[in-house]
């Protein structure tokens, strides 16, 4: 159920691209001769190997949507994201044998994260919501597999890495509302089923959980049940726990970016931590 459409979600991509920019920036200039700051919330990872996973994945995404490709590509085709020739971007470019990488970060680097960002906000205009493309969902739904599918989720991939792009200098802003809205459900409904599947998890036994937005109306249910992940919105029945909080601190939560004591906790609380069990990360 979407709770936002195709025109409000690329002004939110648009938005927290910026914001995202501005951050990575402001990251890199307080860092001056010295070490660029390392993610709070994303351990081993420097602002500059953000720079890099991020600006990758829209590349990665762009080539999908340009092509209109059945298939996904080849990630290890290093052509797919067009890193410039310089030496010193080349160097800063992160690799996992590297990370975290400390700098320097030449102005390159940023830039070639916002001009790929910019083509790639291009591309989702000019596609729309609904052209068929190769999308890493296994839904039978056929939404799940469209060019509207991959501006949900690079959306809201974009807000949590600008969140954690604030955290390396300081106190990150929530993400906005309306992104958390679209993303909490959005966690249940496809990134579960297909981290579930990529880990190997263990088979529900019917747990039960409601995640309870506290600064609106919202509240999601999930029952893991065998293999299946069943969600419910706006139920009042029993749950093993209920944790509550504002769209945007369920959303980091459910992203593993704060701590469960970060929300108010009701029921069995030992029951939470089970969740990422069930929920692996990939």
């Amino acid at each position: 159920m979407d709770v936002i459409d195709h025109s409000q979600r690329l002004s939110h991509f648009r938005n927290e691209t910026l914001a995202f920019e501005k951050a990575i920036r402001r990251a890199i200039a307080e860092a001056g001769d010295g070490p660029v700051p390392l993610v709070p919330s994303c351990p081993g990872w420097s602002a500059a190997d953000l720079v890099g996973h991020l600006g990758g994945v829209h590349r990665f995404v762009g080539r999908i949507l340009r092509d209109r490709l059945a298939e996904a590509p080849d990630h290890t085709d290093l052509t797919i994201f067009a890193i410039p020739e310089d030496p010193a971007v080349r160097a800063a470019w992160p690799k996992p044998e590297t990370e975290p990488n400390r700098g320097p970060v030449p102005e390159a680097l940023t830039e070639w994260f916002a001009q790929g960002a910019r083509q790639l906000e291009g591309l989702f205009r000019e596609l729309g919501p609904d052209v068929p493309v190769w999308t890493w969902s296994d839904a039978a739904d056929s939404a799940a597999h469209t060019s509207g599918f991959w501006l949900r989720m690079q959306t809201i991939e974009l807000a949590v890495h600008r969140w954690d792009a604030e955290s390396a200098t300081g106190a990150p802003a929530p993400i906005d509302a309306e992104i958390a809205v679209d993303a909490v459900p959005q966690t249940f409904e496809a990134m579960a089923p297909f981290r579930r599947a990529m880990t190997g998890a263990p088979a529900g036994a019917g747990e039960r959980y409601r995640f309870r937005r506290t600064d609106g109306p919202e509240s999601w249910t999930v029952t893991f049940s065998g293999e299946r992940v069943l969600v419910e919105h706006g139920v009042t029945d029993p749950v093993d726990v209920e944790a509550a909080g504002t769209a945007s601190d369920l959303m980091l939560f459910l992203w593993r970016r704060i701590p469960s004591t970060d929300l108010s906790v009701t029921g069995d609380a030992d029951l939470l931590p089970h969740y990422f069990t069930l929920v692996p990360p990939v």
